[in-house]
């Protein structure tokens, strides 16, 4: 089992910037970024493989970058030029094995931390 922590969500105002962090307790592959808004599906935001491969969606792509630290097993979101519609609850997901990115087939979600942009 792997725990994820997450942590850096806040409010913030638009055009502003926040990183959010993602600590696993254990080795992955795949990890990655979902959000939720209220009355809203969960929708995919960023990931990344083990080799350093991203993706994006097309909503944040040019302006949140994924990275990670395989030393620490973590992973981090860099959210740059944030707008109101980017308000939503944030989940780190992770997995041992290789996932695509985007179908949200992860064995690992962390609870979630609150992201706030206001205009």
């Amino acid at each position: 089992q792997v725990q994820l922590v997450e942590s850096g969500g806040g409010s913030v105002q638009a055009g502003g910037s926040l990183r959010l962090s993602c600590a696993a307790s254990g080795h992955t592959v795949t990890m990655g970024w979902f959000r939720q808004a209220p009355g809203k599906e969960r929708e995919f935001v960023a990931g990344i493989s083990g080799s350093s491969s991203t993706r994006y969606s097309e909503s944040v792509k040019g302006r949140f970058i994924i990275s990670g630290d395989n030393a620490k097993n973590t992973v981090y979101l860099q959210m740059n030029s944030l707008k109101p519609e980017d308000t939503a609850v944030y989940y780190c997901t992770a997995d041992r094995n290789p996932v695509v990115f985007w179908t949200g087939e992860y064995d690992y979600w962390g609870q979630g931390t609150q992201v706030t942009v206001s205009s």
